[in-house]
């Protein structure tokens, strides 16, 4: 699971390294799905903004839920918060391994350039799938290392954590993913969606809903709006701003 998450942090393909994606599978490899997927949902909305800007490499999400992953859903059996808390650093060393390996491959690609040129085509195949093994690995042998620490040593220093280390963990896990609820909102701030905003708070309340009826009502309602939008949508006779509706330009203003 962890070369896979790995692999796909470069490819971006399949969402294993997404963290509702990686943390579920990791509950379900470890036994405890569960706490994979709340897990997995908390990282979710705090890693919603981190993404690679030109050359600048943001911290590592492969890296920064699985590890945190085994720990929580593995035989150690560490609460939730902590996981999150863990998150972080794992995400920095992710970061700075990633980094590496970028180098190493840059220098292949090189090498594969110079194959070409004499003629050889297979090597950008070659190339290309030694690349992702190495970023596989780069995820892939810091959790093997972690693995191969005994769950009693892992147990024995979170026993020696004060207990207001612990409760501020607590605490901050509760608010870690506020960034993410803004960036979310952001996106969102349109009068167009804004009532299924609210409405989506309403049906939440409701408690004899579970959560594959909230489901199918969110799918049933973007079915009937999408269908209504494209009846009540006028013909494309022009270009320009008139081409664009109304969410189209609350986009572009933001």
């Amino acid at each position: 699971m962890a070369f896979l998450a790995g692999v796909d942090g470069i490819l971006d393909e399949w969402s294993f390294q997404q963290p509702i994606v990686a943390g579920t599978l990791m509950g379900v490899v470890t036994g405890d799905i569960s706490a994979g997927i709340l897990l997995g949902s908390s990282l979710q909305m705090v890693t919603l903004g981190w993404m690679n800007i030109g050359a600048a490499v943001s911290p590592d999400v492969a890296l920064a839920v699985v590890a945190p992953a085994y720990l929580v859903c593995g035989p150690a059996q560490l609460p939730l918060a902590v996981g999150v808390a863990l998150a972080i650093p794992f995400a920095l060393i992710g970061q700075g391994l990633t980094v590496l390996v970028r180098r190493l491959v840059s220098r292949l690609v090189h090498r594969v350039e110079r194959d070409v040129a004499a003629g050889h085509l297979e090597r950008v195949t070659q190339g290309h799938l030694l690349s992702l093994v190495l970023q596989g690995l780069r995820v892939m042998v810091p959790v093997a290392l972690l693995l191969c620490i005994p769950t009693s040593l892992i147990q024995s220093l979170m026993g020696d954590v004060p207990a207001f280390v612990t409760n501020g963990l607590a605490v901050a896990e509760g608010f870690i993913a506020v960034v993410g609820y803004a960036m979310v909102i952001q996106m969102m701030a349109t009068k167009q969606l804004w009532p299924f905003f609210f409405l989506g708070f309403a049906l939440a309340a409701v408690k004899g809903l579970s959560m594959l009826s909230l489901g199918m009502i969110g799918l049933a309602i973007a079915i009937i709006v999408v269908s209504y939008s494209s009846q009540q949508q006028p013909p494309q006779t022009g270009s320009g701003d008139d081409d664009l509706d109304d969410l189209d330009r609350e986009l572009e203003d933001l």
